[in-house]
């Protein structure tokens, strides 16, 4: 079974690559290696998911956010990829970064979100290493933020 078809039976609608606001490319490619920019928690109708994690959401609130932003990291992956992404060998590293309160503990958790469903669409070759960051302040005021590296066949 393909990327595409994967997506489709686990019935994941990917939102649509949009393009950077500020000084930056959405994606770069170098050698065998696909850097995703940063993306953020965008909700299925296109509005910001804003907030603290430990204070405006729950850690489940926060993981569902964090799924979101794999789905938009996917989209540019696919953007980038001529809408092929049977050209990624594997998930290299995700970097999840967490607005949340100083006594918020769960960014793990969280950023589960966007390991578990990178894994979910690309089986084995999602795994991936990852960080998971606290910050006192995201973009625009988002909950969560994720980029990644791919490695590319």
């Amino acid at each position: 079974m393909n990327i595409d078809e994967k997506i489709k039976q686990l019935n994941i609608v990917l939102p649509e690559a949009t393009a950077p606001v500020g000084s930056y490319v959405a994606t770069r490619e170098v050698k065998k290696l696909l850097y995703i920019s940063g993306q953020i928690s965008i909700d299925n109708n296109g509005n910001l998911i804003k907030g603290k994690l430990g204070k405006d959401f729950t850690t489940e609130q926060g993981y569902e956010a964090a799924v979101r932003c794999a789905l938009s990291i996917v989209s540019q992956a696919k953007k980038h990829l001529s809408n092929d992404l049977s050209k990624i060998k594997s998930c290299i590293k995700l970097t999840g970064f967490v607005n949340s309160t100083d006594d918020f503990i769960e960014q793990p958790k969280v950023i589960n979100g966007s390991s578990d469903t990178i894994v979910k669409i690309f089986g084995e070759s999602g795994m991936h290493t990852r960080a998971a960051i606290s910050s006192n302040s995201l973009p625009l005021g988002v909950a969560v933020e994720v980029d990644a590296i791919f490695e590319l066949n």
